[in-house]
Order: structure tokens, then C-alpha cells, then sequence
């Protein structure tokens, strides 16, 4: 297969305490300034220095294990509007619930950062995971994960609508006149859904983007579907280039149904790099941070993940057999489940290398090795059609986030897959994404029954 052309889109992915479940503990960690904004600004700094198209936080809406794991994080929404004002080209990606926010809050914030930041908003759709969430926010249990999705569909339907009801020239600014915008273009929206209703319009005239860019996280058959219905960005775990080129042709397919172009969505995995001069030295630093995972903290995890308590199985041997059909009862990430269970059997792993997998890299590709090997892997996912870029999740903050960018960085731009310098000012300029226009709902029916 020949070279691609194009090339890769890069995210930063942010998880506070860093993306490996030991890394706040590494002697190399920023974890004192966890809740200070200087860290998060210099990480931010960083990703624009090397030109990355977004920075991209993951959110929680519970604390559990206050003890030993770095649970706390910052509102993604909030630290991400300060970040506008100390950046001027990346872009700012958010992840919010649609299961426990309402419509009309969510689009007014999404559409202030957009403006405050000229054009650089992104919102990372989920739906929750837990119970616990739901108990934060007095609902006695989390909605099943099919109804999450039926909501979720609805949620961005309305919260799309929202942003629609400004035309691009409804502003007039007309001092003179006095008419500050233009009545006609302001239009009044009547939706009541299933889930969800509002009738009124946005206080917030329609974004520079039109709307964020809307990223979808997930691999389920619903999570698929989403992504083919709005999705922008598809943030996927992928263990294995094969699985990646049958998602990335599965998502194309599912574009085609909804009647959208190939070019009007990106796919990209998240990869969790250990970069090291040499082979020698990135295995090294990969065993420091998995030695900081106990057996017990291991064991833990696999469990609370697939709802199955392995305390009384030895660690050191593989899990029990016949555990798949946990990932079809699970309530919370249905193909990250799966995803785990696949991978426990495919490599014959003990329940205490599964966790320290798990761990070490949420269920995302775990590399470790130079930065010419790293590219390579970059290049030949890229060219075999199997992403379209991939969201770099450092494992220890905030040096690992410097290393790609001044190691990584330079040997994709000498290769001619990733950009020197920027060529637009939003993020869907980055990305290759149109822009999308107010007529894609008609004009004079912004409702829906």
C-alpha cells in the first residue's frame, strides 16, 4: 500500500493526574500542582508549540478511592476558558455528560467558549458510566446504556438546534438605528422530545464555528451509531491495527447511511506513549511506573471494571474462564469491557498484568520505544487507513507531554505527516472540517416532535 496523502490529526489528551493510574506517584510528576492553573497552562503552552490541532480533557462526575488514586479533577469547561486566553491556535476540547446537564446550559457554555476563544471549541459527547454519578446527583440508579444513548441523540439534537437559532448576520450592531440584531434571524425554537424539551432561543449568538466540534467517544454498536448521525471526531480505543482498519471501514459505513461525506469525520485512537532514547531506556521507564501498581490495586480494578469480584482467584494466573458474557451486562462502557476480556484471553494474561494493562493505559495502546518506532507506528496506522490521527495521552505529567513534542514531533514533520506551523485560526480548520450552515435545519422549523 502506497503513501497516504494528508496528514495526521494530533490531540493532546489530558487526564489530571496523567493517563498511567500510577503516574501521580512517579518522582517526575506534577501532581502538586494537580488543582493549580500554572501546570495546566504551561501543558497547553506545550501542545501549541508543537502544533497540535486540540487539547482534549477527560471528566469524571464522582471521587471514589480518595486514598490511593488521584481522583479529583478541575471542570473541564472552566479551566478550558481560562486556557483561551494564554493560547491563540489550539483547540479546546471538553468532555461533558449528556445524562446529567441540560441542553440550553450546555450549548450557552459551549457557544461562550467558542467565542471567547475565536473559533476553537470542541465538546467530547458521553454519557457516564456509573451509579455512583447518579447518586451525586440525586437519581437512584444510571439509566441503562441503550436509554443513555436515545438521550444522548436527543440531547445533541436540541443542543444543535440551540446554536442554530442565531443566523451567522442576525447581529446588526446599529448604533444609529438603535437594532442590535435583526429579529428575523433570531429564531424561536419549539422542540419537545422524548427526553427533552425548550422552547425559546440561545442568549448566545451562533459561534464562529457554526457549532463545536462534536466528538463522540465509543465503540459500541450505539456509540457507532452516534458517531455516524453527528460525530466529528471519534475519540476509540484500539488494541491492534487490524481492529482499527474494521472500525475505521465500520464508522465509513455507517457515514454512508446517514448520507455524509468520508471527509466530514476523524478517527482517532488514543495512544499512551513511554518514550525512551533507546529501547532500553523506554522499558525501564515503563517498568518504574507499572512497579507502582500493586497486586492488590490491580485485582481491584479488573474487578470494578467488569463488575466481577477476582479477589478470590490467585493473580498471578489468567482470569476464569468464560467471563465474556460480562461485557453484554454491563452498564457501563459496553466496548471497553469487551476490549479488556479480549485481551485477557487473546494474550493468556494473569488478572495482575490485565490490571497493570488496564492501568498503565485506560485500555488504550500502551507504546513503548523510541521516537522513530513511535512514527513508524503512526505512519503505518495512518497509511493502512486503519485513523486518522490519534489523541497522545501522556502516562506522567507534565514532562511526558514535552517528550513527544520534542522528540516525537519533529520526526513526523520531517517525514511529512504532521504540520510545521498552522494554516488556520479554528479548530475545524485543523481538523478539515467544514463549517456547517444554519440551512442544514430548515429555516423556518426549528422544532422537533
Amino acid at each position: 500500500m502506497g503513501k497516504r496523502n494528508g496528514q495526521l490529526r494530533l490531540g493532546a489528551f489530558i487526564y489530571y493526574s496523567g493517563h498511567h493510574a500510577a503516574g501521580w506517584r512517579h518522582p517526575q510528576s506534577g501532581v502538586e500542582d494537580l488543582f493549580r492553573f500554572d501546570m495546566y497552562k504551561k501543558l497547553a503552552q506545550t501542545a501549541e508549540r508543537g502544533k497540535f490541532d486540540m487539547m482534549f480533557f477527560a471528566d469524571l462526575l464522582y471521587a471514589v478511592n480518595v486514598e490511593k488514586a488521584a481522583s479529583g479533577m478541575l471542570d473541564p469547561q472552566t479551566l478550558l476558558a481560562a486556557l483561551s486566553a494564554v493560547t491563540e491556535k489550539l483547540g479546546l476540547t471538553a468532555t461533558v455528560s449528556t445524562t446529567y446537564n441540560e441542553p440550553y446550559n450546555v450549548a450557552r457554555k459551549f457557544a461562550t467558549l467558542d467565542h471567547i476563544s475565536g473559533g476553537r471549541s470542541a465538546w467530547n459527547i458521553v454519557t457516564s458510566q456509573l451509579d455512583i454519578e447518579a447518586h451525586n446527583y440525586g437519581k437512584p440508579k444510571h439509566p441503562d446504556h441503550s436509554l443513555r444513548y436515545e438521550m444522548a441523540n436527543e440531547f445533541v439534537d436540541l443542543t444543535k438546534q440551540l446554536w442554530n437559532s442565531w443566523e451567522d448576520d442576525a447581529l446588526v450592531l446599529d448604533r444609529k438605528k438603535g437594532q442590535f440584531a435583526d429579529e428575523s434571524k433570531v429564531k424561536e425554537i419549539d422542540f419537545q422530545g422524548h427526553y427533552y424539551a425548550s422552547k425559546g432561543r440561545l442568549n448566545v449568538p451562533r459561534p464562529p464555528q457554526g457549532y463545536p466540534v462534536l466528538v463522540v467517544a465509543g465503540s459500541s454498536e450505539p456509540g457507532i451509531d452516534s458517531a455516524g448521525r453527528y460525530g466529528e471526531v471519534v475519540f476509540t480505543a484500539q488494541q491492534s491495527i487490524e481492529s482499527a482498519k474494521v472500525f475505521y471501514q465500520r464508522i465509513h459505513a455507517k457515514l454512508e447511511e446517514y448520507g455524509r461525506s468520508h471527509d466530514s469525520l476523524k478517527i482517532m485512537p488514543g495512544i499512551s506513549p513511554i518514550i525512551g532514547a533507546t529501547e532500553e531506556e523506554a522499558w525501564k521507564k515503563h517498568q518504574t511506573l507499572q512497579d507502582l501498581i500493586s497486586p492488590e490495586d490491580a485485582v481491584q480494578a479488573v474487578s470494578q471494571f467488569i463488575n466481577y469480584d477476582l479477589s478470590k482467584y490467585p493473580y498471578d494466573q489468567p482470569l476464569p474462564d468464560n467471563l465474556y458474557h460480562l461485557a453484554d451486562q454491563s452498564n457501563g462502557m459496553k466496548s471497553r469491557v469487551q476490549l479488556l476480556l479480549d485481551t485477557a484471553y487473546k494474550e493468556n494474561l494473569s488478572i495482575l498484568e490485565l490490571g497493570r494493562k488496564m492501568l498503565g493505559a485506560r485500555g488504550h495502546i500502551q507504546f513503548v520505544g523510541t521516537p522513530d518506532q513511535l512514527a513508524d507506528l503512526m505512519e503505518q496506522w495512518f497509511d493502512e487507513y486503519a485513523c486518522d490521527g490519534f489523541n497522545i495521552m501522556p502516562p506522567v505529567i507534565p514532562g511526558d507531554l514535552d517528550d513527544f513534542v520534542d522528540d516525537v514531533i519533529p520526526v513526523l514533520q520531517k517525514r511529512g505527516l504532521f504540520r510545521k506551523e498552522y494554516t488556520g485560526n479554528t479548530l475545524r480548520e485543523h481538523l478539515g472540517l467544514e463549517r456547517p450552515n444554519v440551512s442544514y435545519i430548515q429555516k423556518d422549523k426549528l422544532s422537533s416532535h
